[in-house]
């Protein structure tokens, strides 16, 4: 009788670190909630995780909530850029590819618009950290557009991109408003049409 010797078990999945746990939780209320609405003891008990943990891993709510729109951001360029692998050197069919998702997620019900336009709006003091990391991604955005204007031979690529981030912001807030059958539905015929008079 052979006597093989037993395989090792399996490792058991390593726990999440509390802090991930607290950063992806406050993610997702601060997201669909609001900031201000949340409080920390809501974030730690939804987590598992305690206050103390949280206060570890951020030195006050503020701090998390800087954190949540630095990933929210990450996020949102991510998606930004996506349309680029199918529009390859085409700067107008990624736009367009854009906006055509955007319409879409912003005509649906339960769509809570931008994150990031959210918290300027919730905090509007220009030193509180939200606030900061807000405008910063904002003002990156008005730049990468007037960069994807330039490539397409806008006329007035300034121009061209603050109409374009007036729509899409327009968007996000009527998104939240209106929800399925909004006017975000004609977000993609109206950035056609602006894009096609600019060119």
């Amino acid at each position: 009788m052979s006597h093989r010797p037993k395989s090792p078990p399996a490792p058991a999945e390593a726990p999440r670190r509390a802090a991930d746990r607290i950063r992806d939780t406050a993610f997702d209320l601060f997201y669909r909630e609001g900031i201000r609405a949340i409080g920390v003891e809501e974030i730690v008990t939804r987590a598992g995780v305690t206050k103390p943990s949280l206060y570890r891993a951020y030195e006050s709510k503020d701090e998390l909530a800087a954190a949540y729109l630095r990933d929210y951001d990450q996020r949102f360029f991510r998606n930004f850029e996506a349309p680029a692998a199918d529009h390859p050197g085409d700067p107008k069919g990624q736009l367009l590819a854009y906006v055509d998702t955007l319409a879409v997620r912003a005509s649906s019900d339960g769509y809570r618009g931008c994150g990031l336009t959210n918290a300027v709006i919730e905090y509007p003091d220009s030193e509180h950290p939200a606030h900061q990391v807000a405008v910063d991604s904002k003002r990156a955005l008005r730049e990468r557009l007037r960069e994807m204007c330039r490539e397409m031979r806008a006329r007035d690529p300034d121009e061209l991109a603050d109409g374009l981030l007036l729509l899409i912001e327009g968007s996000y807030v009527s998104g939240q408003t209106f929800g399925e059958g909004g006017p975000a539905r004609a977000l993609g015929a109206a950035a056609r049409r602006l894009i096609d008079a600019s060119l």
